[in-house]
């Protein structure tokens, strides 16, 4: 008997077309896609092919390379969402090695401006993204359990249990969990 050959996952492989397709749209090769992203050629093509999962920060920096929120492209690769989202259909992502979970609590919509996000940072993990995904995207991160470090413009927040912080994002930002307990926290994303 040979070894069972594991499914891809359904979203990992819509994930994989859909950057594939946005490549195509913009008709970048693969290697402009690299100089662009910062992300090497072979691991495109790999991400593409479904051969590999995207951690947050590659995802980060493909969502900035074609001016999307992170969220926005998780929605083109679901269909589209009813008006009542029921917690058992909110798309769970997960980067385990990063120690980060984002669920789409309130995905976004055609017509409609803004997003909620809920995140989970681990003890220690750090998520950082080199760029806004849209140069002025609106952010209030409403914190729920824990204390999470956020930095932007250079500058860093410590933002706890109840707190939110609230602004307009133009550059680099990174979510912080120091511990000892996990952070989770709501992501409120406004779209210029």
């Amino acid at each position: 008997m040979g070894e069972a050959i594991e499914e891809p996952d359904p979203m990992g492989v819509r994930l994989a077309v859909r950057l594939a397709d946005l490549r195509t749209e913009h008709g970048w090769s693969l290697d402009e896609l690299a100089r662009r992203s910062g992300v090497s050629r072979s691991t495109l093509s790999r991400l593409e092919r479904c051969e590999v999962s995207p951690t947050a920060t590659l995802l980060g920096r493909l969502c900035t390379v074609y001016g999307r929120t992170m969220s926005r492209l998780l929605m083109e690769v679901e269909a589209e969402p009813p008006p009542l989202v029921p917690a058992a259909r909110q798309t769970v992502w997960r980067d385990e090695a990063a120690g980060f979970v984002r669920r789409s609590v309130s995905p976004p919509h055609p017509g409609l401006r803004a997003e909620v996000v809920e995140s989970v940072l681990d003890p220690g993990a750090s998520i950082a993204y080199e760029n806004a995904p849209v140069p002025g995207v609106e952010q209030h991160i409403w914190v729920v359990e824990g204390t999470v470090e956020v930095t932007v413009a250079e500058v860093t927040h410590t933002v706890r249990t109840g707190d939110c912080l609230r602004f307009r994002l133009h550059g680099p930002s990174r979510f912080h969990c120091a511990g000892p307990e996990r952070a989770r926290y709501a992501l409120l994303i406004v779209l210029p």
